[in-house]
């Protein structure tokens, strides 16, 4: 299942999730622009690596990208959900939550395989905290998706709450099947645990629905 858009009209303007998208895209394109051998060491410099732990990098791994699908993917998922968690907490608070489930996403990621030398890389741990949170808040919302089957692609309307739970389902039964990883791959763990952290904290982060919304309010 694709998403394309959801229904309900941001207030506001995502001005920090539009800055995600950005930061994401120029790191990408810088990533994508160096040689071969030099993409491996900016990867395992800035990548987190559970064997050699560095706190920097739980960070800085998740401004990083494995290749196209994995940015374009991410970014997709982030321009969809971001616009009305952000619209609903405030900007400032939205960027404070945003990093803090992608902190808490690595980490789990990262206990999951603390042997694995491979560096974790991407946006998605957070990206799954946004959507958590998107469940939380929204639940009445629909989802335009983009069904590709063999011969016929659909586009339907599914319920958020659907849509979400069936994406976090997947997440968890891979995560199941394939528990301590230590090879590289998705990292079903950081989607699984930035989807409940998200989920969990959105109700400490929200806001009242309001006419008018600040930075940080």
């Amino acid at each position: 299942m694709i998403p394309l858009r959801d229904v309900i009209p941001s207030r506001t303007t995502p001005f920090v999730t539009m800055l995600l998208i950005g930061l994401n895209a120029a790191v990408f394109a810088y990533q994508v622009s160096l040689a071969p051998g030099e993409q491996e060491a900016f990867i395992r410099f800035f990548g987190l690596t559970p064997a050699s732990f560095q706190t920097a990098t739980l960070v800085t791994s998740m401004f990083m990208h494995g290749g196209w699908l994995h940015f374009l993917g991410n970014m997709l998922y982030l321009w969809i959900f971001g616009d009305n968690v952000e619209d609903r907490i405030g900007h400032g608070r939205y960027l404070v939550f945003y990093l803090m489930c992608g902190i808490a996403a690595s980490l789990v990621q990262a206990w999951t395989a603390p042997d694995s030398a491979i560096p974790m890389v991407g946006a998605s741990g957070a990206i799954a905290g946004v959507m958590g949170a998107y469940f939380v808040l929204f639940p009445r919302s629909r989802v335009l998706t983009l069904i590709p089957l063999i011969i016929i692609w659909d586009v339907i309307e599914l319920p958020a709450i659907f849509f979400l739970g069936i994406w976090f389902l997947m997440q968890l039964v891979s995560g199941l099947g394939s528990f301590a990883p230590t090879g590289g791959g998705i990292a079903f763990w950081a989607h699984v645990a930035g989807f409940v952290a998200g989920g969990a904290s959105i109700f400490f982060f929200r806001r009242p629905e309001r006419q008018r919304v600040e930075w940080w309010g």
